[in-house]
């Protein structure tokens, strides 16, 4: 019998889900207020907050430490920008300010989980740099 805690996928990856979370908070920002109407702008921060939790997915089913943290560095990059594309959006009154703030919230909480995860995935890896990764779970996060 498995361990109920054991990491099975990267969908047991409690980043994952926070990710997962932040994304739908910030396409939620999209749906109802004026950013609806400007299609590029909600395009650009959708990708953007929808690759978070993808990167990171992707990042785990891959072969290697070194492939996983460079989807991990994907995922941060992606989540510096829909803080930014959030930050200007809110400026210009083009979304709620409370929702805004809510979403920004998980991302920061997201982004200190990516960056713990990096660190100690960096500091394990030049052991065994084509083992598989460890998850987040595993690593006391």
């Amino acid at each position: 019998m498995s361990d109920p805690d054991e990491i099975q996928s990267y969908r047991d990856l409690r980043v994952w889900q926070r990710a997962m979370d932040a994304a739908e908070l910030v396409m939620g920002l999209i749906d109802d207020g004026p950013l609806a109407k400007r299609y590029r702008l909600a395009a650009q921060l959708e990708a953007s907050s929808a690759s978070i939790p993808a990167n990171i997915s992707e990042g785990h089913e891959l072969a290697t430490r070194k492939q996983y943290l460079a989807h991990l560095y994907y995922a941060r990059g992606s989540l510096a920008e829909t803080l930014t594309f959030l930050e200007l959006f809110e400026r210009r009154k083009l979304i709620d300010t409370d929702r805004a703030r809510e979403a920004w919230g998980v991302l920061i909480e997201v982004r200190k989980m990516l960056y713990k995860l990096t660190s100690r995935l960096e500091q394990g890896a030049a052991v065994a740099e084509s083992d598989p990764d460890p998850s987040p779970d595993t690593l006391n996060l």
